[in-house]
């Protein structure tokens, strides 16, 4: 199921300004305001929160998933920030907003903080937003502008954004430039990307009464009037959708060529429902913290404290190696790195989880020197994301000699090294989640719900059930279904005296293997690699292939490392899929989809118009391999989006590529034994 078909370069242009005298900003490429010469802050509150009856909306919203407000161009961020402003001072206390907002042209962390340096009464806000700025890179970025308001930054193209959009809108705020000043983005494609993200009686105000706009609106489906504008403006438009939206057609071609991907019968949680979460590792404890933070009762099942198993390193690499060409895995692992770094950086500023010290990848031969370039060349990133060295600046970054063979390299300035264990330990600990030291036996269903049995012989009853226990999943029915692979792998630690550690490098450094800075004066190195392998016990020749992978990059330190005393080294099994993709969704209903998709089998192309059953709330995330620590984040938050019902993190392509049915339709188009 993966794709090559996403749009390059990945860096987007950043808004070009002019600031004025009163230091508003003006954009140059489209000689238009970000907002009212006369006063932007009235004008949102007249133009967007007034004319949406958001206020009112708010005051009396007590449903368990959140209110939705949808962006086109989120620009110097002011109605987002108004809107959020306005949320908290009118909404119930329990009550969430999550906003979607889409921007080609994103303005710098610099440009933005001065946009908003005189909004003080919104200074919290503000202060979250810039310590989460993404890049100018197109995707989507999730940002948590506060405890109970979630902003979905879709950097690139509008209608293109929308029509990726996993999740409903209940309220539009339409404020790209003017139609005259940018009519490609007022188009026909936009106005039935709206429509297809509305729900029933979604509202919407714009400050502009162009023809165009309400033509194009109107033919979507929405019924529009004029009302009185702000300022010198006197007309603005208003609308609303009358009646259920019909399908895009980018989602009628998805339901016609994947129709399994689709859920015939979705059940999001309820505001009191029971969610256990099986697996302390990263997965789970990440999946259990997103769900807490909704406010959610979460139970995490595990025989042992958090972090005890493969996440239970004392330091492990933020780690990607994006493929030469675009494709579905590499996006998800890119968008996967950018939100993990966000992550840590919002949950620890003082660093006592992780340390963002970069990352480089180094090159220990021609072939793969050229691989780093044709990826450089081939995505386009910005070099705030990643960047190639050559071999003099890799070794002033790393701060240590290089071997002789290596070439080339690329740098992540954003990434570097945290605490698997203490980062499990504190997400565990989130309020709203209880902790169960047993295993999991078995997952019986009773009606509406599932009934948990464990090994201390307590039996729970949960309406949700997430399975992140790894190679564990294998033994309970549910998910026998899923290819999963065991992989053995060690790492080792050696004491180092105040000698030794100034041969240490300053950045994560990967290649073979990998090795961080030294910490408490232990240089750890990994890791071994053994597939199909479970016997934990600890071995002499993994430590002795740690030390040869390392010498391919640092010979200095492992030099130093052959004097040094060894200490204990660390085992565990990491979890991968044959595809090297997480599995991440609701299980299917394993006979229904046999039954329903054997005609694939014979011909592929012909496709049964047939959606997909899953089994009522069962959900995984599995297989995370040796990436985890960059994975399991975002896959929390989309599992935690899903269950809540909320606009999801991820575009439908990657969303799609995670589901974990695609091994499950691969077999049966392939006539394979599928033998539970």
């Amino acid at each position: 199921m993966s794709t090559d078909h996403s749009p390059l370069p990945f860096a987007l242009q950043p808004a070009q300004l002019h600031w004025r005298d009163d230091n508003a900003p003006e954009a140059v490429d489209y000689g238009d305001v970000y907002f009212s010469r006369e006063d932007g802050r009235r004008e949102t509150e007249h133009v967007f929160l007034a004319s949406n009856h958001l206020p009112m909306r708010w005051h009396d919203w007590h449903q368990a998933r959140p209110f939705v407000i949808g962006e086109t161009g989120f620009g110097s961020g002011l109605n987002v920030l108004c809107a959020a402003h306005a949320f908290l001072a009118h909404a119930p206390a329990r009550a969430r907003l999550h906003i979607v907002s889409t921007e080609q042209h994103p303005f710098t962390r610099e440009d933005l903080a001065r946009a908003q340096a005189h909004h003080e009464d919104f200074a919290v806000l503000v202060s979250a937003l810039m310590q989460q700025w993404p890049p100018a890179l197109r995707g989507i970025h999730r940002i948590m502008l506060h405890e109970r308001i979630t902003l979905d930054l879709h950097f690139g193209d509008a209608a293109e954004s929308l029509e990726q959009l996993e999740g409903q809108v209940d309220a539009w705020f339409l404020d790209g430039f003017a139609p005259s000043k940018n009519p490609a983005m007022w188009s026909e494609r936009l106005f039935t990307a709206l429509a297809g993200a509305s729900r029933e009686g979604t509202t919407l105000a714009t400050f502009t009464c162009a023809g165009l706009v309400k033509r194009g609106l109107r033919q979507a489906g929405f019924e529009v009037k004029k009302i009185p504008g702000f300022g010198r403006k006197r007309e603005m438009l208003s609308g609303h959708m009358l009646t259920t939206p019909s399908e895009h057609p980018r989602k009628q071609a998805r339901r016609r060529l994947t129709p399994w991907v689709i859920d015939a019968t979705p059940r999001p949680a309820g505001p009191n429902d029971h969610i256990a979460v099986i697996g302390a590792g990263i997965a789970g404890a990440s999946v259990a913290h997103a769900l807490a933070r909704r406010g959610r009762r979460v139970t995490l099942i595990d025989p042992n404290p958090p972090g005890s198993g493969a996440s239970g390193n004392r330091q492990g690499a933020l780690y990607i190696r994006p493929a030469a060409e675009v494709n579905d895995q590499s996006r998800f692992y890119l968008a996967a790195l950018q939100y993990t770094q966000r992550f840590l950086g919002r949950i620890d500023p003082a660093h006592a989880l992780w340390h963002p010290t970069g990352v480089l990848q180094l090159a220990t031969s021609d072939r793969e020197a050229e691989r780093q370039r044709r990826c450089l060349d081939h995505w386009q990133l910005p070099d705030s994301v990643v960047r190639g060295v050559d071999r003099d600046e890799a070794e002033h970054i790393a701060g240590q000699g290089l071997a002789e063979s290596v070439r080339y390299g690329l740098y992540y300035p954003g990434a570097g090294w945290v605490r698997p264990d203490r980062l499990c330990a504190y997400l565990a600990g989130t309020a709203g989640i209880t902790q169960h030291q047993a295993a999991l036996e078995t997952i019986d269903q009773e009606g509406a719900r599932h009934v948990l049995t464990l090994s201390d012989g307590t039996c729970l009853e949960a309406d949700h059930v997430v399975l992140a226990c790894a190679d564990g999943a294998k033994r309970l029915s549910a998910s026998q279904f899923l290819p999963l692979q065991a992989v053995r792998g060690q790492v080792s630690h050696y004491q180092l005296d105040e000698t030794m550690q100034a041969l240490s490098p300053h950045c994560v450094v990967c290649a073979g293997g990998y090795t961080p800075p030294a910490w408490e004066g232990i240089q750890t190195i990994g890791a071994s690699f053994a597939p199909n392998d479970r016997d934990l016990a600890l071995r002499a020749e993994d430590d002795v292939f740690n030390l040869e992978e390392l010498g391919r990059t640092l010979p200095g330190l492992v030099q130093a490392l052959q004097a040094a005393p060894a200490l204990p080294s660390r085992s565990g099994i990491r979890c991968a899929s044959p595809d090297k993709s997480p599995y991440a969704g609701g299980l299917p209903q394993v006979a229904h989809w046999r039954e329903a998709y054997a005609s694939l089998g014979f011909d592929a192309t012909r496709v049964p118009n047939v959606l997909g059953r899953y089994q009522p709330g069962l959900w995984v995330t599995l297989a995370h391999g040796s990436r985890g620590l960059v994975s399991a984040p975002l896959v929390a938050e989309l599992l935690a989006s899903r269950i809540c019902e909320e606009p999801l993190p991820l575009p439908e392509l990657l969303v799609d590529h995670l589901n974990p049915g695609r091994r499950l339709i691969r077999a049966i188009i392939r006539r394979e034994d599928q033998a539970t």
